[in-house]
């Protein structure tokens, strides 16, 4: 058994050497072939590629299979880059359309200051809110205008819906509005069409109640809530809200400004009163102005 097998080797590598020489030699034949640049060669290698290429047909189906998932994977990332790219721009455009509602509800806030109706003999000063305060026992925005710009302690600000609170502190740059929710505010308000007079208090809340209602058996859910102007802090019959009755059953106002919103906010210039310096022109009680009237006399 040793010895066929040793007589198997000796036979095949002898042929297996002619046959790697012969296929080198093909290969080196027809590489020469198609390297020889002849009219006769290149009509022997149009025989030969139009007798041998037909026959493989079937040997060229896998190439062309394997060159078809190559271009549909190539297509397919291609299709990808622009799926991302697409993303990209669609977050952007997402951006830019929340930038532009933002300055769409900045410019109509802009436009409800303007169409305000306000006394001719109101001027006022519009600003930017910077910051809320952000506190649950303290309701006040931070406007950029402050003694720069003219604003005194005391003066109305209102968003161009409604009444919103007063300046209450006033820096170079800077002033702060004490809203109408917070609690230390109080501001004397009229109750239409019934005409009565009441006291809205803030509470920290989004509905703040009135108080010292003179008659409260004339005033009803909806009713319009106005400013008084007495005691000349606050013009008079600027918006402030409508009556509501809260959970509690009293009588609350639903603010007309839009606190959620404050963006801009107009301050009202309050034009400073006339100082008396004629005491006879007061209208004093009986006696007194009897005495005066008498002194005048004397004199």
């Amino acid at each position: 058994m040793a010895r066929n097998g040793n007589a198997s080797d000796i036979y095949v590598r002898p042929v297996r050497r002619i046959l790697i020489g012969l296929l080198v030699f093909a290969l080196l034949a027809v590489f020469v072939l198609w390297r020889i640049d002849s009219p006769r060669v290149e009509r022997v290698r149009a025989q030969i590629i139009d007798r041998v290429v037909p026959g493989f047909d079937w040997l060229l189906v896998p190439v062309t299979g394997a060159a078809g998932m190559i271009e549909d994977f190539r297509s397919y990332a291609r299709i990808h880059e622009q799926n991302q790219e697409l993303r990209r721009e669609l977050q952007q455009m997402k951006a830019w359309k929340e930038a532009a509602l933002q300055l769409e509800q900045q410019n109509a806030k802009l436009l409800d200051l303007n169409n305000v109706r306000l006394d001719p003999k109101l001027t006022y000063v519009t600003g930017v809110v910077l910051a809320d305060s952000g506190s649950p026992f303290r309701q006040s925005v931070l406007l950029n205008i402050g003694a720069r710009d003219g604003i005194v302690d005391g003066w109305a600000a209102t968003d161009g819906l409604g009444l919103v609170g007063r300046i209450s502190g006033v820096g170079k740059s800077t002033s702060r509005v004490i809203l109408l929710t917070d609690s230390n505010s109080r501001i004397p308000v009229t109750i239409q069409p019934s005409g009565q007079k009441a006291l809205l208090s803030g509470d920290n809340s989004n509905l703040p109640p009135v108080d010292f209602i003179e008659a409260p058996e004339q005033v009803r859910p909806g009713d319009r809530v106005v400013s008084s102007g007495d005691g000349g802090v606050f013009p008079a019959d600027m918006l402030v809200g409508t009556v509501v009755q809260g959970a509690d059953r009293r009588l609350r106002v639903r603010l007309a400004a839009d606190y959620e919103r404050l963006d801009f906010l107009r301050v009202l210039r309050a034009h400073p009163k006339a100082p008396l310096t004629d005491p006879g022109r007061l209208v004093l009680p009986g006696d007194e102005a009897a005495s005066i009237r008498v002194d005048g006399a004397d004199g």
